[in-house]
């Protein structure tokens, strides 16, 4: 039977600590436990506790029936060896399970920026969604590398410290009408608006597929293209993704995830105006004399 004021029932592990004082309590009953101490003053010493707070300790866990003075000594009971135990154990498995459930990453490959020997430290870092490994320890991840590789090549590295930053990239959401599907300009204006580069091109439904394709020869992500982009903004990098107008409540609600990346939604048409104000007017001609 669990004993008067025991955590309840699904508290187990590191939850039951937050209880105020099961620190102190576990601790004071494993020295109980263990060492059977005359005097509570060598107990504090060794817990860094004041000799009133283990006094404390002591008569919550007495009122409980989890701890006793036996013989001049202080003793935890049945019942406190067998709560000792079980909330330890309980700790060590939540614990264990915690850790497995962790991926901590002790080695990883990346792209070589330079030639690398052999135990050289290196920086790793993103470029263009990679991750990349360059000469020398002054970034915020370093490593060591395993073994020697030219640029370009994928070298292992090894004995990884620090955390490579992560800032998430912009998705620029280009939203199509029915309007548009039926414009013969509509090719020429998918041109006009698409990023520079090599920025991933996405789009999704047949519609906005079909008017993308027409416009460019570049590569289109088309299944799960919300997905896509989404990865790619965790790593850093742009995109651009169509879809047809009426398709855009279903496809922003993709992106209501944990730490979003920022959207830039816009119409076609408007993308366009848009650069047009960012140009300016053109330049007039001055007038000619006559």
């Amino acid at each position: 039977m669990a004993p008067p004021d025991a955590p309840p029932a699904g508290t187990d592990g590191l939850m039951s600590l937050r209880r105020g004082g099961t620190i102190t309590e576990l601790l004071f009953l494993y020295e109980c436990a263990t060492a059977e101490p005359m005097h509570l003053r060598p107990v504090a010493a060794r817990l860094g506790l004041t000799v009133q707070a283990v006094s404390h300790s002591f008569r919550q866990l007495r009122r409980r029936g989890l701890v006793e003075v036996r013989d001049g000594r202080y003793r935890p009971t049945v019942t406190g060896v067998a709560w000792l135990h079980g909330t330890l154990a309980a700790l060590s498995d939540d614990v264990r399970d915690r850790v497995a459930r962790l991926h901590v990453i002790r080695s990883t490959r990346a792209v070589a920026l330079a030639s690398l020997a052999s135990g050289a430290t290196v920086s790793l870092e993103l470029r263009h969604g990679l991750l990349s490994a360059r000469p020398g320890g002054a970034g915020p991840s370093r490593g060591t590398v395993v073994a020697s590789a030219r640029a370009g090549d994928l070298v292992e590295v090894a004995n990884l410290e620090g955390i490579v930053p992560l800032a998430s990239a912009t998705v620029s959401v280009r939203t199509i009408s029915d309007a548009d599907l039926a414009d013969p300009r509509l090719e020429r204006r998918l041109r006009a608006v698409l990023p520079p580069g090599d920025e991933p091109l996405a789009a999704e439904g047949l519609e906005a597929y079909h008017c993308l394709r027409r416009a460019t020869t570049r590569p289109i992500e088309r299944f799960a293209s919300a997905a896509a982009c989404l990865d790619a903004a965790r790593l850093g990098v742009s995109s651009t993704l169509f879809v047809l107008e009426r398709g855009l409540p279903r496809l922003l609600a993709t992106f209501a995830v944990p730490s979003p990346p920022p959207l830039d939604v816009l119409p076609v048409g408007a993308v366009r105006r848009a650069r047009r104000r960012a140009v300016g007017p053109p330049a007039q001609r001055p007038a000619q004399r006559r």
